[in-house]
């Protein structure tokens, strides 16, 4: 039995997921505060300044915040439902092999659960994300544990899988966020193609792709 690790959005989707959900989710007065505050992250963004990550988690507060969780739970499984028209039939059908095969397979994704969670459940994955922080049923704006990207993402599988028992780890993903991700794996998937052995040559062919 092998083990599976794929990237969300960009990987099993043609697009990012995580930004429509927001605004999605948010309703109009949060969408326009939103805008109005994040309109200078968002240039810093655009020219390179300001990392994806802190871009998602300064969106994710101001849609979150104060905010029931249920409530954001019901949204999420309703956006989740839209997204199948973006799945790629590629990761679609490596799923498929890969659970035909009996390998453990498992969705690692900076996306957010409240939205993944029903996805997963229903194409029987496991599932590593972004989770959001809640207290008293009630939602915080903050991430629990920080975003599920980068060093996280694989910290998190070691965490939830003993990769010593896998004969054969394989990985993929689209970004340069998914490196050390891919670098868990004896066999790298990157947009598609299999990447060679080696740290090395799989840090050479993300160092100038963007992220989302």
């Amino acid at each position: 039995m092998d083990l599976a690790l794929f990237d969300f959005d960009g990987t099993i989707t043609t697009r990012d997921t995580f930004r429509p959900f927001l605004s999605f989710a948010g309703g109009r007065a949060r969408l326009a505060l939103g805008t109005a505050l994040l309109g200078p992250m968002v240039v810093g963004y655009e020219l390179g300044w300001i990392h994806a990550s802190r871009m998602r988690a300064a969106a994710a507060y101001l849609c979150c915040r104060g905010r029931p969780e249920p409530e954001l739970r019901e949204l999420g499984v309703r956006y989740g439902q839209t997204l199948k028209r973006w799945f790629r039939s590629e990761a679609l059908a490596r799923i498929r092999w890969h659970k035909e095969r009996g390998d453990t397979v498992v969705v690692v994704s900076a996306s957010l659960r409240p939205y993944l969670e029903g996805l997963c459940r229903e194409l029987e994955l496991e599932l590593v994300c972004t989770e959001l922080e809640a207290r008293g049923g009630v939602l915080t704006g903050r991430y629990l544990g920080g975003d599920c990207t980068g060093p996280e993402k694989a910290r998190r599988v070691r965490a939830a899988h003993d990769l010593a028992r896998y004969s054969t780890i394989h990985a993929y993903g689209d970004t340069r966020e998914d490196a050390e991700l891919l670098e868990l794996a004896t066999r790298r998937y990157y947009r598609w193609r299999e990447l060679p052995a080696g740290s090395d040559v799989l840090r050479e062919r993300l160092a100038a792709r963007p992220t989302r």
